[in-house]
């Protein structure tokens, strides 16, 4: 039984974020987080909270041991973009789209088969 964490609405285009999610998937949770504290990223820094998140629900409750947690499944999904104009050449108006993440993050201990 995996136990995840989800952080909705992240002012982060997702395609930036799967970059730094494709690193952690499948890895132990401390050398994931550890990967993620040093990378230089803002979207690493906003991954690192939901996995911490992640731990300590599996950590609290659960009573899951933090030292055999492995990162199961992890995955960013597209939120809403909204949509702004800025001047452009000629008095024209340039489409501007702020896209958002959804970011969810599951972890599971080794050697506990469904």
């Amino acid at each position: 039984m995996g136990v995840k964490s989800v952080a909705k609405y992240i002012p982060i285009s997702p395609r930036k974020c799967r970059r730094i999610i494709d690193m952690i998937r499948g890895k132990e949770t401390g050398s994931a987080l550890l990967q993620l504290k040093f990378s230089p990223t803002r979207s690493a820094r906003m991954i690192y909270k939901v996995l911490k998140s992640a731990v300590s629900n599996a950590e609290n409750n659960h009573n899951m041991s933090v030292d055999e947690l492995y990162v199961h499944r992890a995955y960013v999904d597209e939120g809403p973009t909204m949509k702004r104009f800025q001047a452009g050449p000629r008095g024209r108006a340039m489409r501007i789209r702020e896209r958002s993440s959804h970011i969810t993050v599951e972890v599971e201990q080794k050697g506990v088969e469904k």
